[in-house]
């Protein structure tokens, strides 16, 4: 008795790039907003200088006590506080063959996140009033979660089908379906930075007059560009070409 063999199935044919009868476009969308940002991040060092381990140490905890203080008065202002590095360093002197300590350097840094503008300013210039304290920043910054991401995101999805649908409107068809979309990327321009240090005639004028009698510094924010780019790829109604 012969046996009827089984027919081998058939493994349909992939085409990358489409056929006459389902040809493919792929097109790029872009955007490119400009937006206010919604935070801005500066850093605080403070240092102390001590004849002995235990006074620099001391010094260094009363001004980070006090600057905490300040800054977490400004309540709901303050987005986030962090402390960063402490290191406490023994400055070395040389008599003869032996070295000795001469003295001790101590120095922490904070990192401060605002949202509120307007108190950054004050803020900036009561901490600039400290001495022995230095302020750098603000580097200006959208939240990861920022809504401005997503649109971004949407804006270039809607160009690539915009661009798709231009270019089956040239060859006298439409859009067929989605294939794929392909997230290329969403970039941040660099922050915009300004730094504030103390400086002897600042710092002088400063405390010559009541810390409340001090204008507050006037900051601009700096525009935040968010760049989002995709790809897309259709499948078109077969066009009549003849």
């Amino acid at each position: 008795m012969t046996e009827t063999p089984t027919p081998t199935p058939t493994t349909a044919t992939h085409h990358p790039y489409g056929t006459p009868d389902t040809p493919h476009v792929t097109v790029r969308g872009e955007a490119h907003l400009e937006v206010d940002p919604e935070i801005a991040h500066i850093t605080i060092t403070l240092t102390a200088r001590g004849t002995d381990r235990r006074t620099t140490l001391d010094g260094l905890t009363h001004r980070n006590t006090t600057t905490l203080d300040l800054i977490k008065s400004y309540g709901d202002a303050i987005e986030k506080l962090e402390t960063g590095t402490l290191t406490i360093n023994p400055e070395l002197t040389r008599h003869g063959r032996a070295e000795r300590i001469r003295a001790y350097h101590g120095r922490i840094q904070l990192t401060a996140t605002i949202n509120d503008f307007t108190t950054l300013g004050d803020l900036v210039t009561r901490l600039a009033d400290h001495d022995l304290t230095r302020v750098d920043g603000p580097w200006w910054a959208l939240r990861p979660t920022s809504p401005h991401h997503a649109a971004a995101r949407r804006q270039a999805v809607r160009e690539a089908l915009q661009r798709a649908r231009e270019y089956a409107e040239a060859l006298d068809t439409r859009l067929g379906a989605l294939l794929e979309l392909s997230d290329t990327g969403t970039h941040h321009a660099p922050l915009g930075r300004a730094a504030f240090a103390e400086s002897m005639p600042y710092a002088a004028a400063a405390r010559g007059a009541d810390t409340a009698d001090v204008a507050p510094i006037n900051l601009e924010p700096v525009r935040q560009t968010i760049d989002a780019q995709v790809e897309a790829s259709f499948t078109l109604i077969p066009p009549a070409l003849g």
